[in-house]
């Protein structure tokens, strides 16, 4: 949404620029392009790249504690036991979270669930989040 407010700005900035870039000579229309059209365009782009990165799906919580020293072990256990799998501590006021794994849909993570269970008897849940996806494993996810 916030990425609109700025496009919108930026294309009038470019219908303004282009009108008073044009120089009628001979009969003839000059049209002089701004550079800063260009680095607007630039970062239009970086803001959309930064919006598909990071899409929703779901992590593995195996624990939510107020102790920080239990949510530091629970996550040092998580990432000697699965370091395939990337291990989050988030803080909400005034839980500490672990979450561990980055998967598109439900079905993953509850695979991972399922192992994760033997290791965490308190119990593990799927959640759904915002996760972070690698750019080489999303263009071979799409082909």
């Amino acid at each position: 949404m916030m990425h609109k407010f700025i496009f919108l700005p930026a294309l009038m900035f470019l219908f303004v620029t282009v009108a008073r870039a044009q120089e009628v000579s001979d009969g003839s229309i000059k049209v002089v392009k701004d550079g800063r059209i260009e680095a607007l365009i630039k970062k239009q782009v970086y803001v959309n790249t930064l919006a598909l990165r990071n899409p929703p799906g779901f992590r593995v919580q195996v624990l939510s504690t107020n102790k920080r020293n239990e949510a530091t072990a629970a996550k040092t256990k998580l990432m000697q036991a699965f370091p395939d799998y990337r291990t989050y501590l988030d803080y909400q006021a005034p839980y500490f979270k672990v979450r561990v794994g980055d998967f598109r849909s439900r079905e993953e993570a509850t695979e991972l669930r399922n192992k994760l269970s033997n290791f965490f008897p308190a119990g593990v849940f799927v959640v759904p989040s915002i996760i972070n996806v690698t750019p080489g494993k999303e263009m071979i996810n799409e082909n």
